[in-house]
């Protein structure tokens, strides 16, 4: 068959050739015997080409731009070689296109180089495939004339066989005939399948010679490209040469040149070396000269930095002191607070505790009653709740209560200015002017406006009652922005009677049109229906609905030009609205409107009209322009000519061709805009007696003029000496300060039928207090106004009677009028003016004085406006600006001075005096005590404190011990003058004590090879921070941190670490002086006793890397001896301080490493000579705590049961459970002991049923245990310890060595070794076996191998890359597969094998480096010698069996080795290799002494004749295993037999146990003697069933014949017989009678014993299942001839269910005593 695929490697760009399964097949045949390597290899290698295929990624690219050159990839596979062909060719044409274009350049490409590599590995590749394919033709050629071979040989074989068969067939030999047409069909079958594999090897070689010649075909076509290549390949040499030459010429100039820079640079270098040392000599000469000069001013410099620093340490102690001032306020401040918040809290405990007795009485007393607790206190409870409701809504009631009073009174008002408007329209009525129809409209234009609002949706008004005529009439003189709680309110007026009257008969209309009846807005009266006008009217009404058509938006046109599409309005207008400001009734306005067509083409508009409310008023003249180009601009006048005194607003509309647009009209009446420059007028402070005057503006910026009034505020007639208090639960919440506008516009002037107006004012920060606004008499108002006046007076009474408790303002009558108007309290002012009001203030009593002010005006749309003014009373003439003078902290026996200021207000010059108290007069002092200041002028005095040790004893109450606060009252006495003037002096009063704890320090001893630390303790007893420092201190010595130099602050402790560290042997007695910045000294007293060891470390201090967990770090220090001579005069020789020197000689010691340190010290006890060393190895190996990995073990076990706890409980009624659990009990008739779990109280978590487990239970070997381990190491974030080690030192031999002895040594002369153990988490992990790093094997047979996976995983950051250690190359443990790197979190498992050669343990350690840690693999295994021991020995005889039965026997093998054994059985009848076995010689053709094999006689039907059960399985370790053996026969032989192999780990035979057995198809057999006939059957298969007549006949013959050797061994003494038995038995079948079914009988008796031969019961009979022996002996008599030894013949008869005869030969025979036996 054809390989289409191979075809592909024919295309450029193609790198990688697919093969075929016949290549594979081809490849293979050679190497069959070869083993393939294991599977673990395979991947090794796999992970090997993936790490060099990502080293190639530069030329991979190469590649793909490769792919892309020549059009893309690998090609498609095609089904003919015709199809190939045409690819190829256009391929190559394309190939030497590209060849040629690249011949006519010079220089190649990038590019051009790859398609050229290209090319040259395609051809390669076809090279390639010629050679293989060469190959694969040679070889199947072999393969052929193999088969053909054996086909000749297979033909020989043949023609001999038939030659054998034909001497046979006449020889009439049958069963040689059998045997050799067995052969013969055989070698036929063989000969068919040669031919047969010989046609399909030439079809093949056929095929693979077409494929080759195809190829060589192709490779011809390359041909002219391979020259063409070679001869580019010569020309880019060649170019590359070139290339070399010139770079070569190049890299010479540039040498060249570079070599002359070099010269010009040195020479430069050399010129400028000159040049600088001479301006050097200069510039030290200018320097001699300029130090002189610079001397003078370097003092001067110093002195201003010193001043400098002095300012900033001022500076810093000021900043420092307001810092502990603000502290200190701070802790006085949280005191305060705490203590208010426990008083509260103690307050709401006993609410609380008074509520809960409160209650408890209550259910007492029901209990009493018999009543149900519950329901009445629910009832209590939601009884107080309607209580609090209730009173919410009363106080809601009153608020709205307030409102509505409000409302009312502003609807009196409005009424009473609408029945003033009508008084005066019936006046004027009267006096007989002429009705005009312009006066009409304007009189019918409010009720046009109103009717329009309603139309328009004003829904406020829908739920009230509609208004009479009357009061209809009266809005529509109201203003238009009128509020619509005013016209709400005409219903609650409509409530009397007697005024309902009154309004029927002063409002009835003049003009019935109007409000007598249904009036229409848009109806024309009568007297203005002309016909004409109509027509003219119809006429102008058809064409605007006419121009409306045209312009329907279904017709307008949208503007569009190249790139978009206008949108918006056509048309600006300038100005963009039309307002008429400020106009007068009467008067003509016209104003001139500018159009802009802003679209973006051509356009026109036209007029469509006004809204219909502007009609009567404006007038719009527009004369069309016709077409205007964009930008053209068109005008239009509008003319406003008012009637009314109202404001107007609307639109002029027009129509565009792109739609209809309009322009806003407005028309606003004059006002009055008023405005205060300021609402708070501030005094300040001034002295009794003086007047002091303040101004406010009133601005109007509206062009209507009004009339003012400026007065006191409602209830503020004078000023207000005090604040009233909030009274709680009278506050109004929609007023929150200041008065309500729309109130105090409602008080007005104009308001002339209300003679009082109440207001609810509220101050800023206070609670709403009342006060009444006194308006100026009017008309009488109604009774009911009276009545309203009245009701809320009563409301006021009310909450002025709950604010009286608590306000603590002055009547009038006792508190004087300090700020007053001035002389402008009233006036006109003008529009576009400003009008300046004077305010006075005349202080008369000390204190803080303000008023309220309010202005009106007589403009009834004017609101009021308010204002305050606020001043300062003082009545002292002298005083302190400063008086509370603050010193800040001092410090005792120091002093401190502050300058205090006097200022005078008085005209004349005044005398004092300073007073300080008794008990301070030796502390503090003023100078000068007595002194003068003149008027309006200040004085300066200087206060002195120099606070003493014994101010807390004088000062008594002025000083406060806790918090060090001085508080000094000093009063300043004024002649002649009963007042005086007071100040403070505060200060802080604090020691500048420094305490050291404790007082002396006792080093003890110290050896001279360390260092020894105490710790003292400094405490600050000032408040203030305070420098200092250890100043003087030995060599000895050193105090840390900051080397004893620091500062401290107020009230802390430091800690200072005192490091002694002795120089030689001897007694230190010394003292420290610690120094303070005010040049205090505080002295510390130490001790301490120097010690000369006799041995010393190398090194005292140990630093080991970042160790990973499980990893080992090691060290190397040496133990020095250097104490050779005693003399200590030649140098210092090793004692305790002054005590005896140590002996010269052999010194030893010990090491005493911590418990808990994950330490070991190699050698750690030792002895060094003197003037020798011993080197120690110190080894880190940090690991997790043991009790934490149990713990954390135990947590994830709760963890897991938790779930499983939850399942097992069950969640339903524990009683139903223990009515389940009597039920069964009681079936089983006996008492069960029921516990039922508890339910949980608090929480709803579930006990698990089974107890957690206990961490001291956890073994280090279970999976638990190892996970936590593996968890926590994954979670480990590192630690650092630092840990000490004892070195203890003794004269003399250490134990064990020679001269040693009970040695005792000095707790002073003890070494330390410091070591810093830094652990790290591994970067790598194991991640089977629950994180095990031992790989236990367990037990493995000898010479069988197994193989483990180690799963490793990086749990760093970063890649890491793995190395391994070496194994032993002789031992059984072998590293199949490595891994090499291992990126982040990435996993990969290593592959490692044990395979051991002898019978014993083995152990090893697998090192894994990975970066600085290392991870130990430990490798164990047992090599076990299997060992099993079976309960048969030699051959298993199955016995006699009928044909067609089967009988069992058991066979038991015991393991006695200490490993598990795979077996399985084995057959020999069974084995595949049978059918090649019997190709040999019968064995029916050779001697018996020959024959070797051991299946003999097998079943008719083909099934096995015996079979084993188990065939396979495991024997467990120490356990037997029972195998049993089944014979089944189904025809009648004695020469059934086999083997039966046990068989362990599929390859080594641990028994061969030989099975035998016979069938008989009678029940009867006979046994023993030697056959006389051949043990191999016929192959001719003979009948199983006997005949009628055999069964019924007597035998004629014996059926078989039995040889009975009796040899008489000659020479032996005594003379024994010779001996021989013959066994008749009965064959276990329920075919026989179960008594006597088998009878036997020897004839020949006389005979026998006439030649001697004695038989022992030769007649018997048989039981089934019975055995019996015919015991045979002969004796030779005396006249026995040795040449002719006796023979008889002796017929044996069976009875059973036939009669069987048996021909017995017994011959005798004399042997001597060394013959051998035949």
């Amino acid at each position: 068959m054809f390989c289409t695929h191979l075809w592909t490697t024919l295309q450029p760009g193609c790198l990688e050739r697919p093969v075929s399964m016949e290549d594979h097949e081809l490849t293979h045949s050679e190497g069959e015997q070869q083993i393939s390597p294991q599977p673990f290899l395979e991947e090794e290698e796999e992970e090997d080409a993936a790490g060099q295929f990502s080293d190639v990624e530069g030329p991979w690219k190469e590649y793909e731009l490769e792919e892309n050159l020549f059009g893309g990839g690998e090609m498609g596979t095609k089904d003919t070689s015709g199809d190939v062909g045409d690819q190829s060719d256009s391929s190559t044409e394309s190939l030497e296109h590209s060849l040629g274009d690249i011949s006519n350049t010079r220089a190649l490409l990038a590019e051009e180089r790859i398609h050229i590599a290209a090319v040259q590995r395609n051809i390669k590749l076809l090279d390639d495939m010629v050679k293989e394919k060469k190959l694969v033709v040679q070889k199947t050629g072999q393969k052929l004339c193999a088969c053909q071979l054996r086909i000749k040989m297979l033909a020989e074989q043949l023609d001999r066989v038939d030659m054998e068969i034909e001497r046979e067939k006449e020889a009439g030999n049958v069963p040689a005939l059998s045997r050799l047409r067995a052969v013969s069909r055989r070698l036929h079958s063989e000969l068919e399948r040669e031919k047969e594999s010989e046609l399909i090897i030439d079809l093949k070689l056929n095929q693979d010679k077409m494929e080759m010649w195809e190829i060589e075909i192709e490779q011809g076509k390359y041909e002219a490209i391979r020259d063409k290549l070679e001869q580019e390949e010569e020309q880019l040499q060649r170019h590359y040469q070139e290339q070399r030459e010139g770079r070569i010429r190049k890299e010479r100039r540039t040498a060249l040149q570079a070599e002359g820079k070099r010269r010009s640079r040195e020479q430069k270098e050399e010129k400028a070396q000159k040049e600088h040392e001479e301006r050097k000599k200069k510039i030290l000469e200018d320097a001699k000269r300029n130090h002189k000069k610079a001397a003078c001013f370097l003092k001067q410099s110093t002195a201003r930095i010193h001043d400098k620093i002095a300012k900033e340490e001022e500076k810093t102690q000021e900043h420092m002191e307001r810092r502990i001032q603000a502290v200190l306020s701070l802790k006085t401040s949280i005191t305060s607070n705490r203590e208010k918040l426990q008083t509260l809290q103690v307050l709401n405990k006993a609410k609380a505790l008074e509520a809960k007795e409160e209650e408890m009485k209550m259910r007492e007393a029901i209990l009493a009653e018999g009543g149900n607790v519950v329901q009445e206190i629910f009832l209590h409870k939601r009884q107080l709740k309607h209580e609090k409701e209730e009173q919410a809504f009363r106080e809601l009631q009153k608020s709205r209560k307030i409102e509505i009073v409000s409302r009312i009174l502003k609807e009196e008002a409005s009424l009473h200015k609408q029945k003033e408007s009508q008084s005066r329209m019936r006046a004027t009525k009267a006096r007989g002017k002429v009705e005009d129809p312009s006066v009409q409209r304007k009189e019918a234009w409010p009720c046009r406006e109103e009717t329009c609002t309603r139309a328009g949706g004003a829904t406020a008004q829908e739920s009230w009652l509609s208004p009479s005529p009357p009061s209809l009439a009266g809005e529509g003189t109201a203003p238009e922005g009128g509020s619509p709680e005013v016209t709400a309110q005409d219903v609650l007026w409509e409530s009397g009677d007697d005024e309902k009257e009154k309004e029927k008969t002063l409002l009835e209309p003049e003009f019935p049109g109007l409000w007598g009846q249904e009036y229409d807005l848009h109806k024309i009266p009568k007297e203005e229906v002309d016909p004409t006008q109509l027509a003219i009217r119809a006429l102008k009404k058809e064409v605007s609905e006419n121009k409306m058509e045209e312009f329907q938006p279904g017709s307008l046109a949208k503007q569009t030009v190249p790139g978009r599409e206008h949108k918006g309005c056509a048309f600006h207008s300038k100005p963009s609205c039309i307002h008429f400001k400020d106009f007068d009734v009467g008067q003509t306005y016209k104003k001139k409107i500018i159009l802009t067509n802003a679209s973006y083409s051509v356009n026109y508009c036209r007029l469509v009209g006004i809204s219909e409310c502007l009609k009567d008023f404006i007038s719009v003249h527009f004369d069309p322009p016709g077409k205007m180009s964009s930008g053209m601009s068109c005008e239009f006048v509008v003319t406003f000519k008012p009637m009314i005194n109202e404001s107007l607003a609307g639109e002029v509309m027009f129509v565009a061709q792109t739609g209809s647009f309009s322009v806003p009209l407005q028309c606003t009446v004059k006002s009055c805009v008023l405005a205060l420059d300021k609402e708070l007028i501030d005094f300040g402070s001034h002295v009794v007696g003086e007047t002091i005057s303040r101004t406010i503006s009133l601005t109007n910026s509206g062009a209507l003029g009004t009339r003012f009034q400026v007065q006191t505020s409602a209830g503020d007639r004078s000023t207000h000496r005090a604040t009233a208090k909030p009274a709680p639960g009278r506050m109004v919440p929609r007023h929150s300060s200041g008065c309500d506008p729309e109130e105090e516009g409602s008080s007005s002037p104009g308001a002339a039928g209300l003679g009082k107006q109440v207001r609810i004012c509220a101050e800023p920060g206070e609670e709403v207090t009342p006060c009444a606004a006194q308006q100026p008499q009017g008309p009488q108002s109604s009774s009911a106004t009276e009545q309203l006046d009245q009701e809320v007076l009563s409301m006021r009474s009310d909450l002025d009677t709950d604010n009286a408790r608590d306000s603590v303002e002055l009547s009038p009558e006792e508190t004087p009028v300090e700020i007053m108007l001035g002389k402008v309290t009233e006036g006109e002012v003008g529009p576009f003016s400003s009008v300046k009001v004077p305010v006075l203030f005349v202080p008369a009593v000390p204190g803080d004085v303000r008023a309220e002010f309010v202005i009106v005006f007589d403009n009834p749309d004017c609101k009021p406006l308010c204002f305050s003014a606020v001043g300062v009373a003082v009545d002292v003439p002298l005083w302190v600006p400063n008086p509370d003078v603050d010193l800040r902290i001092c410090l005792y026996d120091r002093l401190y001075q502050d300058c205090v200021t006097l200022r005078s207000r008085a005209s004349t010059t005044l005398r004092f005096k300073f007073e300080v108290c008794k008990e301070l007069s030796k502390h503090l002092e003023l100078l000068p005590r007595t002194g003068y200041i003149q008027a309006q002028s200040a004085f300066s005095a200087q206060l002195k404190f120099l606070p003493r040790q014994s101010l807390p004893e004088d000062a008594g109450n002025y000083f406060n011990a806790e918090t060090r606060i001085l508080e000094v009252p000093v009063t300043i006495v004024i002649m002649d003058k009963a007042r005086t003037a007071n100040f403070t002096v505060h200060a802080i009063v604090s020691s500048s004590d420094l305490e050291i704890s404790p007082a002396e320090i006792n080093f003890g001893h110290c050896t001279i090879y360390e260092a020894v630390q105490a710790n003292v303790t400094v405490t600050n007893k000032c408040i203030l921070p305070q420098e200092f420092g250890f100043v003087g201190l030995p060599e000895f010595v050193e105090v840390q941190p900051n080397d004893g130099f620091g500062v401290i602050l107020p009230l802390e402790s430091l800690t200072l670490d005192i490091i002694f560290k002795a120089t030689k042997a001897k007694e230190y007695s010394f003292d420290l002086t610690c120094t303070t910045e005010i040049n205090r000294q505080f002295k510390l007293s130490c001790k301490a006793v120097g010690v000369h060891p006799p041995l010393e470390l190398s090194h005292s201090l140990v630093q080991f890397a970042a160790t990973a967990l499980n990893s080992v770090s090691e060290a190397t220090l040496d133990v020095l001896n250097p104490h050779v001579s005693g003399n200590s005069l030649i140098h210092a020789v090793p004692r305790i301080g002054t005590g005896e020197p140590a002996p010269v000689g052999p010194t030893s010691f010990e090491f005493h490493v911590p418990e808990d340190c994950p330490v070991t010290i190699t050698p750690s006890v030792g002895t060094v000579l003197p003037g020798q060393k011993s080197s120690i190895r110190v080894s880190f190996s940090p690991a997790l705590p043991e009790q934490l990995v149990r713990e954390e073990a135990a947590r994830r076990l709760s963890r897991a049961a938790v779930p499983e706890a939850g399942i097992q409980i069950p969640s339903g009624d524990p009683q139903g459970l223990m009515d389940k659990e009597k039920k069964n009990g009681k079936r089983e008739g006996k008492k069960l002991s029921i516990s039922i779990p508890k339910q949980p109280e608090n929480n709803g978590s579930r006990k698990s049923l089974t107890g957690e487990p206990k961490p001291e239970e956890l073994k280090p070997d279970s999976d638990a245990y190892r996970a936590a381990q593996a968890s926590l190491m994954r979670s480990f974030s590192g630690s650092f310890k630092k840990y000490i080690v004892p070195c203890f030192v003794a004269s003399g031999q250490a134990a064990g060595e020679k001269g040693s002895g009970h040695l005792s040594c000095s707790p002073y002369n003890t070494l330390y070794l410091e070591l810093h153990c830094p652990a790290v988490a591994p970067p790598v992990l194991v991640t089977s076996d629950s994180g095990d790093s031992t790989v236990g094997f367990g037990d493995v047979s000898v010479g069988h191998r197994m193989m483990k996976r180690i799963t490793l995983q990086n749990i760093s950051l970063g890649r890491v890359g793995l190395g391994f250690s070496a194994l032993n190359p002789n031992g059984p443990f072998l590293l199949v597969r490595a891994v090499r790197m291992l990126e982040p979190g990435e996993s990969k498992a290593l592959v490692i094998s044990f395979c051991p050669d002898e019978d014993k343990w083995f152990c090893e350690t697998l090192d894994i480096r990975v970066a600085n840690s290392t991870l130990n693999l430990s490798l164990s295994g047992h090599g076990v010698v299997p060992g099993t021991v079976c309960s048969v020995e030699g051959v298993l005889d199955m016995g006699y069996v009928m044909a067609g039965e089967q009988v069992t026997s058991t066979v038991q093998v015991q393991n006695t080795s200490s490993l598990a054994l795979p077996f399985c059985t084995q057959l020999d009848s069974l084995s595949p290799t049978r059918d090649r076995d019997r190709q040999s010689i019968p064995a029916f053709l050779s001697s018996s002494g020959q024959r070797t094999e051991f299946v003999g006689t097998q079943n008719y039907s083909g099934l096995s004749v015996f079979s084993v059960f188990p065939t396979e399985g495991e024997i467990e370790a120490g356990k037997s295993q029972e195998f049993v053996v089944t014979f089944s026969p189904d025809h009648e032989s004695l020469y059934y037999s086999d083997r039966l192999r046990v068989v362990l780990f599929g390859k080594q035979t641990a028994h061969e146990i030989p099975l035998r057995g016979a069938a008989r198809e009678h029940p009867m057999f006979v046994e023993g003697g030697l056959p006389l006939d051949v043990p191999v059957e016929s192959l001719a298969v003979t009948s199983s069933v006997p005949s009628q007549e055999a069964l019924t006949a007597e035998p004629q013959e014996p059926v078989r014949s039995l040889l009975l050797l009796l040899e008489h061994v000659d020479g032996g003494s005594p003379a024994e017989p010779a001996r021989a038995e013959l066994r008749v038995g009965a064959v276990d079948t329920p075919l026989l009678a179960a008594k006597k079914a088998v009878e036997f009988s020897l004839d020949s008796l006389p005979e026998l014993e006439r030649a001697g031969i004695t038989v022992e019961e030769p007649r018997g009979a048989l039981e089934r299942g019975q055995e019996r022996s015919i015991r045979v002996s002969w004796a030779p008599p005396a006249e026995l001839s040795v040449s002719d030894p006796p023979l008889v013949t002796a017929l044996l008869t069976l009875k059973g269910d036939i009669t069987e005869c048996y021909r017995v030969l017994f011959m005798a025979r004399v042997v001597s005593a060394c013959a051998p036996t035949p």
